[in-house]
């Protein structure tokens, strides 16, 4: 693995261009870095890690970092937004489990990716030997993969943003005639068959325009659907519903950026403690 980088700085924080060469994934994979100008080593910053960071100059995330960085005590937090490759529809998703058309087969290299190379990097290159907390947001399929890298690996983070997740990923067709909600849709059944860590916190978006597919009929969309399912299932597993999962339905919400930009203020507040 290699690495180089340029910086530039902005008003209120710095913005640092990072490109890895993954021997993971056998590409390079830029990084854009948003740090706090009062960042120090001596008072560790938690690290929000998010999936599409190529979206996020449309997202507008800047603007937004600058305000929760303004509101809720700069320095706070460190911001990672990790481009996706050409082979997102492989590098995202659930580890070691592909859907039924063999998508997000390489979720396990990104997982190391995220780990073994990108984590290391970002900590010598900002001289900060580890963070209060860690954090990891994602949108649509980069959300699936956020909540499946966060439910696997509990003790590397405490909370979880999912916009939009593509939770109905599933191991075989949904027109198959075996097809069961309860069986084949593959987070909630990794969620199911997982543990409680009890310091773990959910944020979850739809918008009720996010998508017309309404599989079984019930007058509610898909994608709602299947978030609320997932968060049944960790209210199951012993996840306080009022205090340790926030589920965000937007009203004409759509599967897009312009959605998403809505809701993101409103988790940067939730995630550093303001909301």
């Amino acid at each position: 693995m290699t690495d180089t980088m340029c910086l530039e700085k902005t008003n209120s924080i710095d913005t640092l261009a990072l490109e890895i060469v993954s021997n993971h994934l056998g590409r390079k994979v830029r990084a854009d870095i948003y740090l706090p100008l009062q960042l120090s080593a001596a008072n560790l910053p938690a690290l929000l890690l998010i999936n599409d960071g190529q979206n996020m100059e449309e997202l507008g995330l800047k603007a937004m970092l600058d305000e929760s960085l303004r509101k809720n005590s700069p320095g706070q937090f460190v911001c990672v937004a990790i481009h996706a490759g050409e082979q997102r529809k492989m590098e995202y998703g659930t580890a070691g489990i592909p859907d039924y058309l063999g998508r997000g087969n390489k979720a396990e290299a990104y997982t190391l990716f995220i780990f073994e190379e990108l984590l290391p990097l970002v900590r010598q290159r900002l001289a900060i030997p580890e963070f209060r907390e860690k954090w990891f947001a994602g949108f649509s399929l980069g959300g699936l993969s956020a909540l499946d890298i966060v439910w696997a690996h509990p003790h590397e983070f405490t909370k979880v943003g999912v916009f939009s997740g593509s939770l109905w990923w599933r191991t075989i067709d949904q027109d198959d005639p075996e097809y069961n909600d309860d069986i084949h849709r593959i987070m909630h059944e990794l969620v199911r068959k997982g543990s409680y860590a009890p310091w773990l916190k959910f944020f979850f978006v739809t918008g009720t325009l996010d998508e017309t597919n309404d599989r079984n009929n019930n007058g509610i969309i898909d994608s709602i659907d299947d978030t609320l399912d997932l968060i049944a299932e960790l209210d199951k597993k012993g996840y306080n519903t009022e205090k340790d999962i926030v589920y965000l339905e937007l009203a004409d919400g759509r599967h897009d950026i312009a959605t998403w930009s809505k809701a993101m203020p409103l988790f940067l507040d939730w995630a550093c403690g303001k909301a």
